[in-house]
């Protein structure tokens, strides 16, 4: 199966996990790489970044300390063609990943995304919001943002960058914690 490489290493402040690849994304090798997704705007708007990065690029995040992954590795033309078979094959596996490289945040794109982890490699079910989780993942906090896809048109790409420097700000709190 083709699907996009996992960018985990121990050491990361920020891992994001998406809900699945698009279909597009795994056909060319990178993350978010569909031109109408927004996410590579947006976090760039945001100053996570120290350089804009673009999905070409999408590997040098990890020099940043931010990596990336999803709940379920099949990639789909949609999120409504991942399969509850999908999730527990899937859901346990990125449990493994993340407990064993322990980043500072899992950061969800989506309460979807979010709510799909939490049922099927945690047996949870509860209701979430967007920004920093009670919850956490081993040693790792917890942080939801809109899902940048064209698809969620109801966050505009200026919503999205403020997500994104909320999420920032939590980082260098936890940081500074530390």
């Amino acid at each position: 199966m083709d699907t996009l490489p996992d960018y985990l290493r121990p050491g990361l402040d920020i891992v994001f996990v998406g809900h699945n690849p698009s279909v597009y994304s795994a056909q060319v090798g990178h993350y978010f790489a569909t031109p109408r997704n927004r996410f590579w705007r947006a976090i760039n708007q945001s100053g996570l970044f120290p350089q804009p990065l673009g999905p070409e690029t999408d590997y040098r995040a990890m020099e940043f300390a931010v990596g990336f992954t999803d709940v379920v590795k099949r990639p789909s033309r949609g999120t409504a063609d991942v399969t509850a078979q999908d999730y527990q094959r899937w859901a346990p596996v990125l449990k493994e990943k993340l407990e064993r490289y322990q980043p500072l945040i899992v950061c969800f794109h989506g309460l979807t995304a979010y709510h799909a982890y939490f049922r099927y490699a945690e047996g949870v079910a509860d209701k979430a919001q967007l920004g920093p989780q009670p919850r956490s993942i081993g040693a790792s906090r917890v942080f939801v943002v809109p899902n940048p896809s064209p698809a969620n048109a109801q966050f505009s790409l200026d919503d999205l960058a403020g997500w994104y420097r909320r999420l920032k700000e939590f980082r260098d709190s936890l940081r500074r914690r530390a």
